[in-house]
């Protein structure tokens, strides 16, 4: 089958998901569009035009095709528009992410036409995937909350069809044989029970939806109550970061094994195998990705009860091992809140959960079902 894949926003993560979709499934035809992760509002606003009459991509969306995937950055509207070509083809819009559930901030810009763009997008899309239940309740909820606050000729009920297609099917995690023999070698020096020092991670975005400060005052929480501990903090960095890392180098420079983005995939791999916990604070998620990799490699799950963590770790018997209390409105008790299930997990010998359903191996055998049936047919 001749698929054509489309990041129009190509972040890591959404590379290395296209990367595992095109090696995974390398029996189809693949060809490949990406636009570089900058410019946030205007590589949603703009991607379709950027595609369209830029002529390195020319050639690439004139090939003939059987089925478009495209991540939901990517404005499938103007892009029919421009490509004749691409119009009957049947569209299969991949959600890493939506703009209904970004966090306020003062910096946005655009959101509400950010917002439409992808609405547009999932309305002219065949199919609609999200890498979550919670990304899919809330682009839905979201976009209906939107189209009622709009003055007229437009109906909450268009999204009716749109949501009743749509699936859930999470970015699989691409994790290779390398890494269990890096953990093998290591179980034997680096024992994760009851450690003298707990070894702790933190792997995101270093912006502000990542909650930064609640990482600040998780450190200073630690360091109030006298544990013994070191931390890396990993995760992509841009032109401007928030000034909290600036204070967390500065002030917990002794605890800090790793400070930025690692060299290479293999030494972010043993970072995380080498941690015995694995710390988010963030206030944007849709599936956690770094979390998935850490619990992977044996990293307990420490993490607020909010956005996409209770529908990954929520349903394990005593779901208070891994989430602590969400406190939007305290940040200081939050922080209380995490460091006593940092200390229970500690104290319990708490082991990490088993999140072997979102390995590549289990997960690619469904993406290959979905688009062997939509590639087989021109329209749903």
């Amino acid at each position: 089958m001749r698929i054509l894949l489309i990041s129009a926003y190509e972040a890591s993560s959404h590379k290395a998901w296209a990367n595992t979709l095109m090696n995974g499934l390398s029996q189809h035809d693949w060809s490949y569009l990406s636009l570089p992760a900058r410019h946030f509002a205007w590589r949603i606003r703009g991607n379709a035009m950027s595609f369209a009459f830029d002529p390195k991509f020319k050639p690439i969306l004139e090939k003939p095709y059987d089925l478009v995937i495209a991540t939901s950055m990517t404005d499938c509207v103007g892009l029919k528009a421009f490509c004749p070509d691409l119009q009957n083809l049947p569209w299969l819009l991949y959600f890493h992410e939506n703009q209904f559930a970004y966090p306020a901030s003062d910096k946005q810009q655009g959101l509400i036409e950010m917002q439409m763009v992808t609405l547009y997008s999932a309305l002219a899309a065949d199919l609609c995937v999200f890498n979550s239940q919670f990304n899919k309740a809330s682009f839905f909820a979201g976009a209906r909350a939107l189209l009622k606050k709009l003055p007229d000729y437009v109906s909450p009920d268009w999204l009716n069809d749109t949501e009743a297609k749509a699936q859930v099917l999470p970015v699989p995690l691409d994790m290779p044989v390398s890494v269990e023999a890096l953990v093998s070698a290591e179980e034997s020096t680096n024992s994760k029970s009851q450690p003298e020092r707990i070894k702790l991670v933190w792997s995101a975005r270093w912006e502000f939806d990542k909650g930064p400060d609640r990482l600040l005052a998780i450190l200073e929480e630690l360091e109030h109550r006298k544990l013994d501990y070191e931390i890396a903090i990993l995760g992509e960095q841009f032109r401007s970061t928030p000034k909290e890392f600036n204070q967390i180098q500065a002030q917990f420079s002794h605890r800090i094994s790793q400070f930025g983005f690692a060299p290479s995939r293999a030494d972010y791999l043993r970072f995380l195998s080498s941690s015995d916990i694995v710390l988010s604070t963030a206030l944007h998620e849709f599936q956690g990705l770094a979390v998935l990799e850490a619990v992977t490699l044996g990293c307990v799950p420490v993490l607020p009860n909010r956005q996409v963590y209770p529908e990954l770790f929520g349903k394990y018997q005593n779901e208070k091992q891994y989430l602590y209390q969400s406190d939007l409105s305290n940040i200081q008790q939050e922080a209380k809140n995490a460091v006593d299930l940092i200390q229970y997990i500690v104290a319990n010998d708490v082991k990490a959960p088993n999140v072997s359903q979102y390995q590549a191996k289990n997960l690619l055998v469904k993406y290959d079902e979905l688009v062997e049936k939509k590639g087989s047919s021109t329209r749903l």
